[in-house]
C-alpha cells in the first residue's frame, strides 16, 4: 500500500471514533433530558438526512477539488454540529449538522482509494478501511458510554478552567467538549493527506445542472448487470446496519436491563465480529468473487430473528460477534465491486455519492419507519424481528436477481467479472 493510505487511515479512524461515541452521548442526552422515546430512535435518520438531499452534489464536489481538503472541510462541518449540540440546540438538529459533515467526507474518503490504488488492491483497501472504521466503532460507542458514565463524567465534571465559566454542567456536555478534540485531530490528519494528481472534473456553475447528471449516474449503475446486484445488497446492508446500533441498545435494556454505558459494550462486540469478517474478506475474497457472498445475507437475516431469544450475556457475546462477522465478510466485496463499476461507469466522487444516496435513503427510510413504530409503542423484539425478515426476504431476491442475470445476460456478466479480475490499471 502507498504511504499516503495509511493517513487516509488515520483521519477515517479519528472522525469516525467521534461520529460513534457522539451518538451515544446524543442517546444519553435525549434519555436524560425525558425527551419522548421515539426521539433517540430518531437519530439515526436524521444523521442519514443530508446523505439523501445532498448526495447529487457531494460526489460532484469530492469529485472537483483534491479530496484531502473536502475531508477537512467535512471535519470542520461536524465540530459546529458539536457545537451547537453543547450550546442548547436541540440534539436531533445537531446530529443532523453532524450527519451533513459526514455526508460531505463519504465520498471523498472512499473516492480516493479509487484515485490512489489500482483495481487489484480494492477489496484488501475495502478490508482496511472497513476493520478500521468497524474498530473506530467499537472504541467510539465504548467511549462515548464511558464518557457519560459516572466514573468518567465525575472526572471531567471536577476538571475547571481557571477564571472561564464553560457551562458545562453535564456529563453529556462534558462528553460532547471532549469528542470535539477529537474531531481536530481527525482534521490535523487530513491535511497531510497527499493529492493523488488525478485530473479534477469542475463543478457547474448552475448546481442545479447536477441533479440530471446525478440521475444518470444513478440510473447507470442500477442498470450495470453487476453494479446493481453489488449497489442493492450494499443498500440494504447498510440500511439494517445503520438502525441495528440503535436496535441493540433499545434490544440490552429490554433483554438485559442495561444502561446506555452497558449497551453501548454490545454495540462493540456486534462491530467486533464485523471487524474480523472484513480482515477475513479482504485476505480470501478476489473482486470477480464478490458476487458469491450473498448467501451470508440471508444467513445474517436469520440471525438477526434469532436475537429475540437470548436473555444471556455470555450467549449474546459471541452470538453477536458471528452476526458481525457475515456482515464483514458480506459487506467488503460487495463494497469493492460496486467501487470498481462506479469508477469504470463515472468516476469515484460521484460514483460513492450515488452508493451513499442509495444506502442511506434505505436507512432513513428503516429509521423513520422504527422511529414511528416507537411511537406507537411497538417493542424492541417486534422491530427485530421484522428486521430480520426483512434482510433475508431482501438478499434472497437479490440472489434470484443475480442468477436471472447471469442466465440472460451471460456474456456481459462473465466480460465485466473477466474485467474486475484483470484490470491493474489505476
Amino acid at each position: 500500500m502507498k504511504r499516503g493510505f495509511y493517513t487516509i487511515m488515520a483521519a477515517q479512524f479519528f472522525s469516525s471514533l467521534a461520529d460513534n461515541a457522539l451518538f451515544v452521548v446524543a442517546v444519553e442526552l435525549l434519555r436524560n433530558s425525558g425527551a419522548p422515546k421515539w426521539q433517540p430512535a430518531a437519530l439515526v435518520p436524521m444523521f442519514a438526512l443530508f446523505y439523501v438531499v445532498l448526495a447529487p452534489f457531494v460526489g460532484a464536489l469530492a469529485d472537483a477539488r483534491p479530496k484531502g481538503r473536502v475531508m477537512l472541510m467535512s471535519n470542520a462541518i461536524k465540530v459546529m454540529g458539536c457545537l451547537m449540540m453543547l450550546f442548547g440546540s436541540h440534539p436531533l438538529m445537531a446530529y443532523a449538522i453532524v450527519g451533513l459533515g459526514a455526508a460531505a467526507y463519504s465520498p471523498a474518503k472512499y473516492g480516493i482509494l479509487t484515485e490512489l490504488l489500482p483495481a487489484s488492491q480494492l477489496v484488501k483497501a475495502n478490508g482496511w478501511i472497513e476493520g478500521l472504521t468497524i474498530a473506530s466503532i467499537i472504541l467510539g460507542v465504548l467511549l462515548g458510554g464511558q464518557l457519560v458514565g459516572a466514573h468518567v463524567a465525575t472526572s471531567l465534571l471536577s476538571f475547571d478552567f481557571p477564571v472561564i465559566d464553560t457551562g458545562v454542567d453535564s456529563p453529556a456536555e462534558a462528553a460532547i467538549s471532549c469528542l470535539i478534540f477529537v474531531y481536530v485531530l481527525a482534521a490535523w490528519f487530513n491535511t497531510r493527506i497527499p493529492h493523488t494528481g488525478v485530473e479534477m472534473r469542475p463543478m457547474p456553475r448552475n448546481k442545479l445542472q447536477l441533479l440530471p447528471d446525478f440521475w444518470r449516474c444513478n440510473a447507470a449503475l442500477w442498470q450495470d448487470k453487476l453494479g446493481q446486484i453489488s449497489l442493492a445488497t450494499t443498500t440494504l446492508f447498510w440500511g439494517v446496519s445503520g438502525n441495528l446500533r440503535y436496535i441493540v441498545l433499545a434490544w440490552s435494556a429490554a433483554a438485559l436491563g442495561y444502561s446506555t454505558t452497558q449497551a453501548s459494550s454490545l454495540v462493540g462486540v456486534v462491530a467486533i465480529g464485523t471487524a474480523i469478517g472484513a480482515v477475513l474478506a479482504s485476505m480470501r475474497m478476489r473482486l470477480d468473487q464478490a458476487t458469491s457472498v450473498m448467501p451470508l445475507g440471508i444467513a445474517m437475516g436469520v440471525l438477526v430473528i434469532l436475537m429475540n431469544y437470548i436473555t444471556n450475556v455470555w450467549v449474546a457475546a459471541p452470538f453477536l460477534i458471528l452476526l458481525g462477522g457475515l456482515g464483514g465478510f458480506l459487506v467488503v466485496p460487495m463494497n469493492a465491486l460496486l467501487q470498481h463499476r462506479g469508477h469504470n461507469l463515472m468516476g469515484a466522487g460521484r460514483s460513492i455519492a450515488v452508493q451513499n444516496f442509495n444506502e442511506q435513503a434505505c436507512i432513513l427510510a428503516l429509521g423513520a419507519g422504527y422511529s414511528l413504530s416507537t411511537g406507537l409503542g411497538l417493542s424492541a423484539f417486534t422491530a427485530i424481528t421484522g428486521f430480520g425478515v426483512l434482510v433475508a426476504g431482501f438478499m434472497w431476491l437479490i440472489r434470484r436477481w443475480h442468477q436471472s442475470n447471469c442466465i440472460k445476460y451471460k456474456d456481459q456478466v462473465e466480460t465485466l467479472l473477466r474485467l474486475a479480475r484483470s484490470d491493474k490499471s489505476h
